[in-house]
């Protein structure tokens, strides 16, 4: 199969990187505006009142400091998901450089200019206007300058609460192992960044010293920020769906719900991590999941039957270079400690347990290996350090938690976890460049996302979980010198999902039933 080059596929998907741009631009200008009208205020009212200036500007750098995940999530309990929360975040990352660049521009305007203002009869608002304001005006500007360039790269986080922008592409790839998705997201966001900070230079160069030029900004802001609400959107669905950025590029995804079921759902993208939550508060009716995950459970989820087929049942299994294996003789019969130990009831329950009940991945690991009767507590560690990875969901914590006590149990080997390091693609790379030894991988993941076969061989391969593993297998051992050692027991596989109440109360059993119920 030709590898598709980066032009080829700008044009292709030029519909959705322009959609992609207007709402990028929509939400760093519609929190731009407001950081702007909330700002400048308060910069003038802590000018006025030094008492006020340490606590308020104190205040908006540690709002500021929040790590942008973070503070996305905690939105979301208050305003759901899509634009608002993302707006409401971008607002606060703004508000510092605003407010402390209003402060510094007013209080830095010479004494005997203000002196000068007061012999000429001034009060102290024609002071501000006519003297302090227009000559801060430089300082105010560089502040908004800053705002915007920070507004435009934190932007790309928004598409976690499904609010869109760039980020859908960038996240995107991350997870598919696809750089011309990356790019087509990372470089408009550059080039956005670049251009929005020069234009403002230029207006900032004009040297304006009347509001004049604040004025053309903020009408400038204004225009683009409504224009981001009226600009017509695809027609929704009677249910709001959710689904990940991997989901939405692979062919046991929504490619496949499109193509198998004629499933049109215009979903937003959304990470995992906030998907579950959002469909638990009714801030979406249906996601996409994995069949093990805990929070079915924990959420009262229903799944949705795969009436048709396209979610075929895929092996969960731990990856390692061949020469890794060779170095650390000893490892690979421990790791085989836990082959077929797990189903999937088991996983399921263990992820509910960390999913649910908070229980941390440490204390469920060692729980199962009690049962089974393989912990052992950590011997001497003197033999090397095996490194191991995970990409950013619990299971896999639970997974890299098991593997650490059995190596460090039943091995001179020392572990060093890695865990979160995002997407597939993330995980692969830092494997292939040797910046860890091993972490799990699923065989469906494997085939679909990192040896993108053709079509014809998907087929062969996915009549079975032990076909689509022995083709992966060895295909991995031919093209990367990796090795897949034995399954650990549970089939994961894709799922949609919907509030057990929801699929009762309409009827849905099956992915067709729901087809025909957005149809009817």
């Amino acid at each position: 199969m030709m590898k598709q080059n980066f032009w080829t596929f700008v044009v292709e998907q030029h519909e959705k990187l322009f959609m992609q741009v207007i709402q990028h631009l929509g939400l760093t200008f519609s929190s731009l505006l407001l950081a702007i009208i909330v700002g400048i205020p308060l910069g003038i009212l802590i000018s006025r009142k030094e008492k006020l200036a340490h606590f308020i500007l104190g205040t908006a750098g540690i709002l500021q400091t929040i790590p942008s995940i973070a503070l996305l999530g905690f939105m979301i309990p208050f305003f759901g998901i899509g634009a608002i929360p993302a707006i409401v975040a971008l607002l606060i990352y703004a508000l510092l450089p605003i407010i402390r660049n209003t402060y510094t521009g007013i209080t830095g305007v010479s004494t005997n200019v203000m002196e000068a203002g007061k012999a000429m009869g001034m009060n102290s608002r024609q002071l501000l206007f006519k003297v302090q304001f227009p000559l801060a005006m430089p300082v105010i500007i560089a502040g908004i300058r800053t705002a915007t360039v920070i507004n435009v790269g934190v932007a790309t986080l928004a598409s976690f609460v499904g609010a869109g922008g760039l980020g859908e592409f960038i996240f995107g790839g991350i997870s598919l192992n696809n750089s011309n998705m990356i790019l087509a997201g990372a470089i408009p966001a550059a080039f956005l960044a670049i251009f929005l900070d020069q234009t403002i230079a230029f207006l900032q160069g004009l040297k304006f010293r009347n509001l004049n030029q604040l004025r053309v900004i903020v009408s400038l802001i204004t225009i683009i920020a409504l224009a981001y609400y009226f600009w017509p959107t695809p027609t929704s669905n009677k249910l709001k769906a959710g689904f990940t950025p991997e989901f939405m590029g692979r062919q046991d995804g929504d490619l496949g719900l499109r193509a198998i079921y004629g499933l049109y759902m215009n979903p937003k993208i959304i990470s995992d991590a906030i998907m579950y939550k959002a469909i638990h508060e009714d801030q979406l009716d249906v996601i996409s999941g994995y069949s093990t995950d805990g929070r079915i459970k924990a959420f009262n989820l229903k799944v949705l039957e795969d009436d048709k087929k396209i979610f075929p049942p895929y092996y969960a299994a731990p990856i390692i270079k061949s020469k890794t294996l060779l170095k650390y003789p000893d490892l690979e019969p421990v790791i085989d400690l836990l082959a077929g130990k797990i189903n999937d009831s088991l996983m399921t329950e263990m992820n509910y347990k960390t999913d649910f009940l908070q229980q941390t991945p440490e204390k469920v690991a060692q729980d199962f290996l009690k049962s089974i009767h393989l912990y052992k507590e950590a011997g001497l560690r003197n033999a090397g350090k095996i490194r191991i990875g995970t990409k950013i969901f619990g299971e896999q914590y639970i997974l890299a938690a098991l593997y650490k006590m059995l190596i460090e149990g039943h091995t001179s080997y020392a572990v060093e976890t890695k865990t979160g390091l995002g997407g597939t693609k993330i995980c692969f790379d830092a494997l292939v460049n040797d910046a860890i030894d091993l972490y799990p991988e699923y065989t469906g993941t494997g085939l679909l996302v990192l040896l993108n076969p053709t079509e014809e061989n998907i087929k062969e391969v996915t009549q079975n979980p032990e076909k689509t593993y022995h083709y992966v297998q060895q295909e991995f051992k031919n093209k990367y010198g990796i090795q897949w050692l034995k399954p650990i027991g549970f089939n994961n596989a894709y799922a949609l999902m919907m509030r057990n109440k929801d699929a009762h109360d309409q009827r849905i059993k099956s992915i067709s039933d729901l087809k025909a119920y957005l149809s009817y």
